[in-house]
This record gives structure tokens, C-alpha cells and sequence, in this order.
């Protein structure tokens, strides 16, 4: 292969990876139907008479309350963004099933069925129960991230990331403590 022909195929490579990922989009739209099914009977994973939050009604406190209702990691992660270690959640690890709920103010957020292996040291979800969650652009570490928040509460919850299983391609990679998990009876 001469040298032209060379830094053509170079100049093209980033192409490659855009056009696996439109040609890949079939597969996706087949998985949809499925991911409006998990995202409108995450009732039937809640255990009878748990206590959640029935609405998103906003829930401002000052941050004195928020201090005595969260421990102090949970307060650090949810009220001043912060990031607990990876590896130290036993959500990480939990694979009954249930709902995962706000710890900040017990909004359900996901369910055990949007949960996946990722490897990481975090739970982490390829969707979302629909309406939970508000983003936000993140330039803490320089680069952009999108940032999550519980909508009811805006307890920082962790970011979002392109590099998930279908059928949606995400990873909500949420923080533990920022979590309250609600096994399902039964």
C-alpha cells in the first residue's frame, strides 16, 4: 500500500467507528419497544407497600436537614457531587430483584432489570425509569460529561456514558450511597 493510499484509510479509520454505529441503529430501534416495557411496569419489581416517593413534586431542604436525613458519604455524593470508590457498594453486587430508589429522597430511579454488569466498581443501568432524572453538562474533570440528578430532590446520582449494552448503548454509572435498593417480596 503506497503512502497516499495509507493516510487515506488513516483519515477515514474515525468514520468507521460513526457508520458501525448508524448501521448498528436497527438493532436498537428493535430493543425500544422493549426498554418502554421496562420503563412502564417498574411497578411489578416494587414490593407491596413500599416506602417511595409517589411524585416528583420538587423537595427542597436546607442543607442542615439534608445533613441529619444522609449519612456523611451519602450527604457527600448526592449534595456536593462527589464520588464514593469504586468497588465499595454492595449495590454494585446486588442482583435481586427490585427498585433502586433515591437515597436523598426515595424517588424510584431504576429497577433490577436496567441493571447490568459494567465491570466498573459502580452500579450501573442501561436505562432509566422514565421522568427521574434530569442531566447536565459536567466540566470537572476538563472534558464534558453528562452528570445525572434525582429530578425530585437534585441529588447528584453520577454521569452517563456512551459505552452500555443494548439495546440503548448507555451506562448510568451511579454512586451506591446515592442509592436506596427495594427488594421485591416475595
Amino acid at each position: 500500500m503506497n503512502r497516499r493510499n495509507w493516510l487515506k484509510v488513516l483519515a477515514l479509520a474515525p468514520l468507521a467507528g460513526t457508520a458501525g454505529a448508524w448501521l448498528a441503529r436497527p438493532a436498537f430501534a428493535k430493543g425500544e419497544k422493549a426498554v418502554e416495557e421496562l420503563q412502564k411496569n417498574w411497578k411489578s419489581l416494587l414490593a407491596d407497600g413500599a416506602d417511595v416517593a409517589s411524585g416528583t413534586e420538587p423537595l427542597k431542604l436546607p442543607n442542615d436537614e439534608w445533613k441529619k436525613r444522609l449519612s456523611p458519604q451519602a450527604y457527600d455524593v448526592l449534595r456536593k457531587e462527589g464520588t464514593e470508590r469504586a468497588g465499595s457498594s454492595p449495590l454494585d453486587r446486588e442482583k435481586r430483584p427490585g427498585v433502586f430508589a433515591c437515597a436523598g429522597c426515595g424517588l424510584p430511579l431504576f429497577t433490577s432489570a436496567m441493571k447490568f454488569d459494567s465491570g466498573t466498581g459502580w452500579p450501573s443501568f442501561f436505562t432509566t425509569i422514565a421522568g427521574a432524572i434530569a442531566t447536565s453538562r459536567d466540566f470537572k474533570l476538563i472534558y464534558p460529561r453528562t452528570e445525572y440528578h434525582c429530578v425530585r430532590c437534585g441529588g447528584h446520582h453520577g454521569h452517563l456514558f456512551d459505552d452500555g449494552p443494548e439495546p440503548t448503548g448507555q451506562r448510568y454509572c451511579n454512586n451506591g450511597v446515592a442509592l436506596r435498593f427495594i427488594p421485591k417480596a416475595g
